[in-house]
């Protein structure tokens, strides 16, 4: 008998991709520990540091790892302390996403083959790498949780090459979660409304877009960092275990307007 279907009270992860306060990793480390989870949390660069380390005592003070994903001895590195410290994972969220400025306000016709695989690799293909290295400690079973965006699925005006970015990403999902499901782990993208966060602030016209979205959407409202954790915690509870596969909107049904 499960205590309660929404608690993740000994279960162990990491979540990737802190940058500050406005972060959507953030609200989900917060979400995660206020269910009962531990965890290992990730930042890209040190100089996030000054900017994550008061926010530590809201995410349960968990362990704060420097981790760059395009550098691989930072990755091993990080699973190898997860396997020291609990010989199991699971959870894994992938919170982080990257693109040049100049690639990212041009057409996506004129965006160059280095800055899309730069976007590709450190938007879509880290998230493989994680899953790759988290499999062997999910010995019994576990949840794997990437970010997407609408703009995967329609044109969103100056989202440009992150939409098909993010859409080979939403691909992925499906294909990871029909490789690794008999192992009883599951896969999902969530696609949040727009949040006002650093790495948002380099869609050109953000504000534009976000007061565009709050006034369209069926709940009249942007959506927080914390209803995304909240989604998070549904998804890697015994709540949300016949789920994987899908994309799971977070945008107070900005999704369904034409």
């Amino acid at each position: 008998m499960i205590a309660h279907p929404f608690s993740l009270e000994g279960k162990t992860g990491i979540v990737t991709g802190l940058a500050n306060a406005d972060s959507i990793a953030y609200g989900c480390a917060k979400a995660m520990h206020e269910a009962g989870a531990e965890m290992i949390v990730t930042y890209g660069s040190p100089k996030a540091e000054k900017h994550i380390t008061p926010l530590a005592a809201d995410m349960g003070n968990p362990q704060l790892m420097l981790c760059d994903v395009q550098d691989e001895a930072q990755v091993e590195a990080l699973f190898a302390q997860a396997r020291e410290r609990w010989g199991k994972l699971d959870f894994l969220i992938h919170s982080m996403a990257f693109a040049t400025r100049d690639d990212l306000h041009g057409r996506v016709v004129d965006c160059s083959r280095e800055g899309f695989g730069l976007a590709m690799d450190v938007s879509c293909h880290s998230f493989m790498r994680l899953a790759k290295q988290a499999e062997p400690l999910m010995k019994d079973g576990g949840t794997l949780i990437t970010m997407s965006y609408y703009g995967a699925e329609k044109v969103v005006e100056n989202y440009n090459m992150m939409g098909p970015v993010k859409a080979a990403l939403e691909a992925s999902v499906r294909y990871m979660a029909d490789e690794l499901g008999p192992a009883g782990i599951r896969v999902h993208a969530l696609s949040p409304g727009p949040i006002r966060t650093r790495a948002a602030s380099g869609i050109k016209d953000f504000e534009n877009l976000a007061q565009t979205a709050e006034q369209r959407a069926p709940l009249r409202r942007l959506v927080s960092i914390e209803d995304v954790g909240r989604t998070a915690v549904f998804l890697t509870s015994e709540a949300g275990h016949s789920l994987t596969g899908g994309t799971t909107y977070v945008d107070a049904g900005d999704h369904v307007k034409a």
